[in-house]
């Protein structure tokens, strides 16, 4: 099943079945979170071998105490704390109505099929689970027989895949896409046959009542224990244009886990945006729905073809390329503007053919809401933007968006968490820095949180070793990534492979791949080759594999065993300055009078970097060698707050160190048993 779009809509029961489940409310059990957690107690009862943790225990004490007294809880717990059970007893024991946001398409699955429905059965309460997905994954039946109708798909293969699509319409009983694994996710039939907020007709469609997306609302409203993504979860609070709002005025407890994502998703659906294809899909869908009633088609005609040969004037005079802009880079400076103004304009244009037939046809009447919608954002985009927002722009092949970004997501999210009286819980492996959550609490705006941390109940004295490679130059030296792997390759022949290569660049990365290709030693796939599920699938099957990737695999990818026996990092993941929003938030502080450099590189940089070495120990039986190749980490004073933030592991300078590990351990790499372990 596919989880984690970013739009509203799928669900699925994890009751196993369309019918209610009785409510939570009221049946909590006489369980207390430290009788659940005990070694003698319901965990130890239900599964085998059972691990107790203190550390468990602990989480589940203060995630306990946080919900019974309506507080907010930043909990950083240690890889292998088991803190998704930590937070979800107490949450299911206390009988009240709850979402779980993720960062992950794994840990959304993982919480639906797996967690939540084993801990709903230890404890005996008959709690009714529902994964909310994206809107982009539920069929629109409206969409599809517009299309049946009207054959817009001309492509015999499109036409193929748009009857296969029309037979499983007939018997679906949820319209979750994900149920035709005939019909590739990537499929360009998709978009014709699901809805965006855009071109939706909401309470005006002939189909309301039968709509996969309104039952997914209905049964998130009845639901115990609702289960989204925080793409989801702040794309709905901050546009209001998905029925999503309605449902956490009615909720009790909010938990986020992996929440060191939330400031930087946050900064996403909390600005203001407006793309080239928003604009071009408008007029096609102004110009199909004119079409269908015979009413001034021609107009809107005449006003898609100028705005499409505007739009292709104006990508093609900011550069080739993909790449991030700010607004003081524009190549066409001086025409940009002006083209801005004859974009809003047109669209303005575009608005005023369909007011005029608005009142004849309900998607004539949508289409003109939407005009008006973007000519609304673009008049944003003017010569002076707010004082507290960044613009810049996002290139890609044939198209643009322009975005205004904040900078702070706090005042937003402050008034956000304000609604109501609910307990919120933030949880991850890696919210503090050097000790400290104060980059964290307050890049959310949090008032006066309790914070919490837990050690990993790891032995990463004997599980794991740090080598620091000598010698070595400055990362920004143009010799440096040679000299990275040439101090890898001793490492990498010591490891048999097994390895992750994790790189702060694609420059790097493809610069590395190139290197070790010469050496045709290891099997090494690259990012890109292939999706990151065949990549990893293909990582597990084939010995003496090396993994060479950037910041998608620094985090929410789990090897266990004896497959992932070591972990290569180039240099300390410091955001790039020249990235247009980094820059602005980075005057925006140096103006205040504040230390950017402490206060939001350092910070941002240790999390990234505890997150990438959180990939190589994820089990009691792992062992493994962390390989980081960056001479600041000893060399300069800050490199010492990296070191401190990191786990405990025993650190040395000398190769030998290395293969002298490898020889001793690798004898009790084995591969876990993933189920024994809550």
């Amino acid at each position: 099943m596919k989880a984690g779009s970013t739009t509203t809509g799928a669900v699925r029961d994890g009751a196993g079945g369309a019918s209610p489940a009785p409510a939570l409310e009221g049946r909590a059990a006489v369980y207390t979170s430290a009788q659940v957690f005990a070694p003698d107690g319901l965990l130890a009862a239900s599964i085998d071998g059972y691990d107790f943790r203190p550390q468990q225990q602990a989480m589940a004490a203060a995630v306990d105490a946080a919900i019974s007294q309506g507080q907010t809880l930043v909990a950083e717990a240690g890889t292998g704390t088991g803190k998704t059970y930590a937070y979800l007893v107490p949450a299911i024991l206390s009988g009240r109505k709850v979402i779980v946001s993720t960062g992950s398409r794994n840990l959304q699955d993982q919480l639906f099929f797996k967690d939540v429905p084993f801990i709903r059965t230890t404890l005996g309460l008959p709690a009714r689970i529902v994964l909310l997905k994206g809107r982009a994954n539920y069929l629109c039946r409206y969409r599809l027989q517009h299309n049946l109708i009207h054959k817009r798909l001309r492509q015999p293969r499109d036409l193929h895949t748009l009857e296969v699509i029309r037979h499983w319409a007939g018997k679906t009983r949820y319209g979750d896409i994900a149920e035709l694994p005939d019909v590739a996710e990537d499929s360009p039939v998709w978009p014709h046959v699901t809805s965006t907020a855009d071109n939706c007709l909401g309470g005006d469609c002939p189909d309301y009542n039968e709509c996969y997306l309104m039952r997914a609302r209905r049964a998130a409203q009845a639901a115990d224990i609702v289960i989204v993504n925080h793409h989801l979860f702040l794309a709905d609070r901050a546009l209001k244009d998905e029925g999503f709002g309605d449902l956490l005025p009615g909720t009790d407890i909010v938990i986020f886990d992996e929440a060191h994502q939330l400031p930087e998703t946050a900064l996403n659906f909390f600005g203001v945006a407006v793309s080239s294809r928003q604009i071009r899909l408008l007029a096609r869908d102004s110009v199909d729905a004119l079409e269908r009633e015979g009413l001034a088609v021609a107009d809107a005609q005449a006003v898609e073809q100028r705005l499409e040969s505007l739009l292709t004037r104006m990508r093609g005079d900011l550069g080739p390329g993909e790449k991030r802009l700010a607004w003081s880079e524009l190549p066409s400076a001086d025409a940009f503007p002006s083209q801005l103004a004859a974009l809003a304009d047109l669209v303005r244009e575009l608005g005023a053919v369909l007011r005029v037939a608005v009142e004849q046809n309900k998607a004539v009447e949508r289409c003109l809401a939407r005009s008006e919608d973007l000519a609304r954002r673009l008049a944003e985009f003017g010569l002076d933007p707010p004082a507290e927002r960044i613009p810049w722009l996002d290139l890609h092949a044939g198209n643009f968006s322009l975005h205004s970004t904040p900078l702070s997501v706090a005042p937003d999210f402050q008034r956000m968490a304000g609604e109501g009286r609910k307990s919120w819980i933030f949880t991850s492996a890696t919210l503090s820095a050097a000790g400290s959550f104060a980059h964290f609490v307050d890049a959310l705006g949090l008032q006066e949180p309790l914070t919490q941390r837990w050690e990993s109940p790891f032995d990463f004295q004997r599980q794991a070793l740090l080598y620091l490679p000598a010698a070595m130059p400055l990362p920004q030296d143009a010799a440096f990534t040679r000299a990275l792997v040439d101090a890898a390759l001793p490492v990498l022949r010591a490891s048999r492979g097994r390895a992750f290569m994790l790189f702060t660049s694609y420059r790097a990365m493809h610069e590395a791949h190139a290197i070790l290709r010469e050496q045709a030693e290891f099997n090494l796939l690259v990012q890109g080759q292939a999706g990151k599920m065949e990549l990893l699938q293909r990582f597990r099957q084939r010995d003496g594999s090396v993994l060479l990737a950037t910041a998608s695999f620094w985090e929410g990818v789990d090897v266990r065993g004896q497959d992932l026996s070591c972990v290569i990092i180039d240099k300390l993941p410091f955001a790039s300055p020249s990235d247009p929003v980094t820059r602005g938030r980075l005057q925006e502080m140096t103006r205040r009078g504040e230390n950017p450099f402490w206060q939001l590189q350092v910070p941002q940089a240790i999390i990234m970097l505890k997150q990438g070495v959180g990939r190589l120990i994820r089990d009691r039986s792992d062992c493994g060698v962390l390989m980081i190749g960056d001479p600041r980490l000893l060399g300069k004073t800050y490199g010492r707050k990296f070191l401190g933030s990191l786990p405990p592991l025993p650190l040395s300078r000398d190769l030998a160190d290395v293969q002298r590990f490898f020889h001793e351990h690798d004898a009790t790499l084995t591969t876990p048993d993933d189920s024994r372990k809550p």
